[in-house]
């Protein structure tokens, strides 16, 4: 071999060194994320268990445990008129003395009271309806069922607002619950009456879901997100667009299917997917939940220093959110944006000290490092990211968006799938009504039953 020949075989075996370097830092770094320090769900981090946390996202609270200074405890309290009052009687002879106490006169009392649930039962109610005979003409005048009475034998809307409350609330399916309906209440309803429950009410909803896009789309912020789900054994899409008193779910087979948000106007709060910045007309807020996980990782995985501090600022920052619920004062936004470029700028300078990441073939740009895309978008997208500042109603995370997809995610542990679309859209439907009304403080047992007797809510 000459000179020349090993000179080449030297360079190609650096550059191979290299990008095996490169790929072990790779592979440790994702054995180094979990759900604290990147967007993988808590199920993701497997049945070993994790050390004590030490560190948190959140600050420490100077305040103790428990019930704070100052807070209305809750508990029960004695009623004045009960239900029910049971005597026991004082025994009929004295323990001092033997006296006979049977004529005795009843000087005071103690009681207790015992708060329960009465047992349930199926209560029948007889529908009869006159029919006379007119004595001039022979005629027979008969009255009149009331609307919800159809059938000789039914079940009245009080039991069908229970099964779709246990079904789409708390997510039991039908055969389980056909179980409870006979253990709890003593009375047997199919799992086929269960089902066609649920097909009326998700056809009643049906307006109710309009209205409520419509309420979404004129709010003022409103929170985007979506998550995949099965449907007959194919990956499909549920998005959710929500407010704080308003939630919206629909059905999509492509994630990027944005046609229903035509119209949507406001500030849309989301954790950068690019496709929501291809909505015309509006403005956006990025979630810095999202943003701190990724910067712990950097911090403590790729032991980036700029991560940490970018960190605390974001905190910071939110914390003077809170501090100053209707507007901050101009001098402290000022010196966090000028904080928050300075520390964009120390990254960047760091990255450009740091050597190339091997080229995966003669064209295209130069790969970067994780650290390094970060940077670029937190300056590029600044605005987005400290728009929380600016306007006392955004907010500093999108969990709004996340708190209203984790249904969805219990759902799925449960039944794993659908197995047909249109009960995937049923589903996305009463779940909207169900979230909303939780949210407005409604009693969802009642909002059903005033649905099957064909009073639809209306929201604001």
């Amino acid at each position: 071999m000459t000179g020349a020949e090993k000179d080449q075989k030297i360079i190609a075996l650096e550059k191979e060194n290299q990008a095996l370097r490169e790929r072990i830092a790779e592979l440790e770094r994702r054995l180094g994320l979990n759900s604290d320090n990147s967007s993988k769900p808590p199920s993701s981090d497997g049945l070993k268990k994790k050390q004590k946390r030490t560190q948190s996202l959140r600050s420490k609270s100077k305040k103790a445990s428990g019930g704070q200074k100052g807070h209305d405890g809750e508990t029960l309290k004695q009623v004045l008129e009960p239900n029910r009052i049971i005597n026991h009687s004082a025994p009929s002879s004295c323990s001092g003395c033997g006296c006979n106490l049977s004529k005795s006169t009843v000087v005071s009392s103690i009681k207790r009271q015992v708060f329960d649930i009465p047992k349930p039962l199926i209560e029948v109610t007889e529908h009869r309806v006159e029919i006379k005979q007119c004595p001039q003409c022979n005629t027979k005048v008969k009255g009149e069922f009331p609307p919800l009475v159809q059938a000789p034998v039914q079940y009245g809307v009080r039991l069908k607002a229970r099964s779709a409350y246990l079904q789409h609330q708390h997510f039991i399916p039908e055969k389980r619950l056909s179980e409870i309906f006979r253990d709890v209440f003593g009375c047997s309803v199919s799992e086929g009456t269960i089902v066609n429950y649920s097909k009326s009410l998700a056809g009643a909803v049906i307006p109710v879901t309009q209205q409520l896009s419509s309420l979404v789309k004129q709010a003022a912020v409103k929170h985007l997100d979506e998550t995949g789900l099965r449907i007959a054994g194919k990956t499909n899409w549920l998005h959710s667009a929500s407010t704080e008193t308003i939630t919206w779910y629909r059905i999509a087979t492509k994630r990027k299917d944005l046609e229903p948000l035509k119209g949507i106007e406001g500030v849309v709060v989301h954790d950068h997917w690019k496709p929501y910045y291809q909505i015309p007309g509006v403005a956006h807020q990025l979630c810095n939940a999202h943003h701190l996980r990724e910067l712990k990782a950097l911090a403590e995985i790729d032991s980036e220093s700029w991560a940490r501090s970018m960190k605390q600022l974001l905190c910071l920052a939110n914390k003077y959110r809170n501090l100053y619920p209707q507007t901050i004062p101009k001098t402290i936004v000022t010196r966090l944006h000028k904080l928050y470029q300075s520390i964009i700028q120390r990254g960047l300078n760091f990255h450009l000290t740091q050597p190339p990441l091997a080229r995966n073939g003669s064209r295209g740009r130069l790969k970067r490092r994780v650290g390094h895309n970060l940077l670029l978008r937190l300056q590029s997208f600044r605005s987005d990211v400290l728009g929380f500042l600016h306007q006392s109603e955004i907010p500093f995370t999108n969990n709004q968006a996340e708190r209203d997809l984790r249904m969805m995610k219990c759902k799925q542990k449960i039944s794993g799938c659908f197995r047909r679309a249109d009960g995937a859209v049923d589903f996305a439907n009463i779940r909207s009504v169900l979230s909303t009304a939780r949210k407005q403080n409604l009693n969802l047992l009642q909002v059903l039953a005033d649905i099957f007797s064909g009073q639809l809510p209306v929201f604001t």
